[in-house]
């Protein structure tokens, strides 16, 4: 099983679906310890991705991951666009022009889409953002490419330790963005951007799984 350009725009679909669905909830989540604008911010950028996708063709699942960075650092607002479009792009150039991803090819997305955001934006783990998602996810994924697993089986091991991260960052005092002006304050509750990391990621495994 691979994923081409195609897959990767249905599994985009699915993406824009999940986080508009959970608009409202991501919004109540940043309202806690942001801006209070995480979920509208983003429905908006994978609202405009889908009119980015309506009647185009992508030669590369490259060429999909790069249409959604330019839309997502052109649309989102805050640190939002910044950070998730760094991901994608950061991931499109590392898979380059491969006409398919292979399980490898989807760790060496994820791997540069995380590193793209810790270098963006200068976090780590249990500093309470998305790379508290995206780290597990990482190295989940990698092992179960490692073990020989195809492309469904790989998201699916990431999106579930993404969902592990996401959930892990509640009993964490906030150390960058707006939340950490909470200082302890920011303790109890989950973070938005590792929560929408990890409905992003469910996505694109239940896309792969052939689940809409």
């Amino acid at each position: 099983m691979t994923c081409d350009a195609t897959s990767t725009a249905a599994a985009i679909r699915a993406v824009a679906a999940v986080i508009i669905e959970h608009k409202v909830e991501l919004t109540r989540l940043d309202r806690d310890i942001g801006d209070g604008d995480h979920g509208e911010n983003l429905a908006r950028g994978f609202t405009a991705v889908l009119g980015k996708l309506d009647g185009a063709e992508f030669d590369t699942p490259a060429a999909v991951l790069k249409m959604v960075a330019s839309t997502l650092i052109s649309t989102v607002g805050g640190a939002s666009g910044p950070l998730f479009g760094t991901a994608f792009l950061r991931a499109s150039t590392a898979v380059k022009d491969l006409p398919e991803l292979d399980a490898q090819g989807i760790v060496t997305a994820l791997t540069a889409a995380r590193d793209g955001v810790v270098a963006r934006g200068k976090a780590e783990l249990e500093d309470k953002t998305m790379v508290d998602a995206l780290t597990p996810a990482v190295n989940a994924a990698r092992a179960a490419a490692d073990a020989g697993d195809d492309v469904g089986a790989v998201l699916r091991a990431a999106a579930a330790d993404a969902n592990l991260g996401a959930d892990a960052t509640i009993p964490y005092q906030a150390r960058k963005g707006r939340a950490s002006y909470l200082g302890e304050r920011s303790i109890g509750h989950k973070d938005p951007g590792a929560t929408s990391t990890a409905y992003l990621l469910g996505a694109l495994a239940d896309a792969a799984a052939g689940v809409s």
